[in-house]
C-alpha cells in the first residue's frame, strides 16, 4: 500500500488516476493511468487511445477495453459517444465513471457483470445491440 500510493511523490498520496485542467479551467478526470493494454506484445495505455479519440470534433467521449485476440493477444475496442445519434452515453456509475469492465464484458460477448451501481443500466443493451451491427458488418 505505502509503495504503491505514498512512494511516487514525496508526502502526496497517488491514486493512479490521470486527470487534465482544459482551457476553461474544468478538470477533466481522464481514468486510469496503470490501465494498459498487452497488443501483440506492445503496451499501450487506454488513457492514450482515448486522448486521441475525443480530439476528434466530433467524439463526445469514448473508452476503450482490451479484448483477448488469439492473433495479437488483445485487440483494442472503442465504445465511442459521437455528437450525434449513434448511442446516447456510455455506462457510468453514479459518480460518472465510466465503466470499462461492462465494456469489456460486451467488447468479448460475456454477460454482463454486476450492473447495480450504474447511473443509466439501459444504455448497456443499447451498446450491445450497435456492437452485435458492428460486427455482423465486418463479416
Amino acid at each position: 500500500y505505502k509503495d504503491t500510493y505514498w512512494s511516487r511523490f514525496e508526502g502526496q498520496y497517488f491514486a493512479g488516476d490521470g486527470a487534465k485542467w482544459d482551457d476553461e479551467h474544468v478538470l477533466w478526470l481522464l481514468g486510469r493511468v496503470d490501465d494498459v493494454m498487452n497488443i501483440s506484445g506492445h503496451r499501450i495505455s487506454t488513457t492514450e487511445v482515448e486522448s486521441a479519440l475525443v480530439s476528434h470534433p466530433k467524439v463526445a467521449e469514448a473508452a476503450v477495453v482490451g479484448a483477448a485476440d488469439p492473433t495479437t493477444g488483445q485487440a483494442i475496442v472503442a465504445f465511442v459517444t459521437v455528437k450525434g445519434d449513434v448511442t446516447d452515453d456510455l455506462p457510468k456509475t453514479r459518480s460518472c465513471k465510466i465503466m470499462r469492465r461492462l465494456l469489456r464484458d460486451v467488447a468479448e460477448k460475456r454477460e454482463l457483470g454486476d450492473v447495480t451501481t450504474l447511473l443509466n443500466a439501459p444504455i448497456l443493451e443499447e451498446i450491445r445491440a450497435k456492437a452485435s451491427q458492428g460486427a455482423d458488418k465486418e463479416e
